[in-house]
């Protein structure tokens, strides 16, 4: 049996490429992400009512229309949220231009003398450049100083070199970090957290923790791969680097050709508490949240 080709472009104007069909004439969605990394389906104009019209796509298998492939062009389809600019190379391009920009954190500052005041905080800080927020942590009931606060810069560069050295303030050695970073300290509930942990929905369950590492080290090194047993369709994967869990987050990606959404994972000391108070809660869903140390997403939940 000749092998058959269907023409596939991004645009209907666009010079399109022939992609091979399998052996009973349907094709593999893999087999087009591999040449449109990020596709996840694919609309062909029809010659009847000149309408645009979806491929069948079932369990990552593109089934071609009633009247078979024929010399039709087929465009393919992106994700909503992550459309395909004309001239990005690949889904890792897209997501390198969105951390073409790096945007500063809130840094938190430890070791605070129990005196210094917001004010002061400010007037120190802002020999190294313009500050757009300072907090001092104080308690609810009394107003004293929890002897943390944070600071957050304009520039980029200002909140490296802020984190590059101790400080010296109010006569007390005092460190500036990023709220997850790997310095030991003891996180407070109160703590913003920029999280390295992302959450992958949609996940199948041949798609394996191996399989998973791999795909996700083209955007930065990996440190951890959690995968919940029994199946629940979704994994946990964790960045060295928080910005690069960050980048990702929102994103539709293509996986062995099933497109998962990334988004924030939550850490547990926000809301575990409120899952352990369910009436008739599953002890073993309760111990998976324990090991994985983080929630579903609220928009998952």
């Amino acid at each position: 049996m000749a092998e058959l080709y269907i023409r596939v472009a991004e645009d209907e104007n666009e010079e399109p490429m022939e992609i091979p069909s399998e052996d009973d004439g349907t094709v593999l969605l893999s087999t087009v992400a591999a040449q449109f990394p990020g596709a996840c389906g694919l609309r062909y104009r029809s010659p009847v009512s000149q309408c645009m019209r979806g491929v069948r796509l079932v369990e990552g298998i593109l089934h071609a229309p009633e009247t078979g492939w024929g010399n039709l062009v087929y465009v393919v389809n992106y994700p909503k949220d992550n459309k395909r600019k004309m001239d990005e190379i690949d889904a890792s391009s897209a997501v390198k231009i969105k951390r073409g920009v790096q945007k500063t954190s809130d840094l938190i500052v430890l070791g605070l003398p129990w005196k210094t005041s917001e004010q002061d905080l400010k007037d120190y800080f802002s020999t190294f450049g313009e500050v757009l927020m300072v907090q001092v942590k104080r308690d609810v009931k009394t107003g004293n100083s929890k002897g943390f606060g944070f600071v957050r810069f304009t520039e980029y560069e200002t909140q490296v070199k802020v984190m590059s050295q101790r400080h010296m303030i109010d006569g007390r050695w005092c460190d500036c970090k990023l709220p997850n970073s790997k310095g030991g300290e003891q996180q407070s509930p109160d703590e913003p957290l920029r999280s390295r942990k992302v959450f992958v929905g949609r996940c199948t369950e041949d798609m394996t923790a191996e399989e998973l590492r791999q795909f996700f080290m083209q955007y930065g090194e990996v440190t951890d791969v959690f995968i919940p047993k029994p199946f629940r369709a979704f994994a946990f994967v964790t960045f060295a680097d928080d910005q690069v869990a960050q980048s990702l987050c929102g994103e539709d990606l293509i996986i062995k050709g099933v497109s998962v959404h990334i988004s924030n994972a939550e850490p547990k000391h926000n809301n575990i508490h409120l899952f352990s108070n369910f009436p008739g809660r599953s002890p073993s869903l309760a111990a998976m949240f324990e090991r994985s140390q983080y929630q579903f997403p609220s928009s998952h939940v």
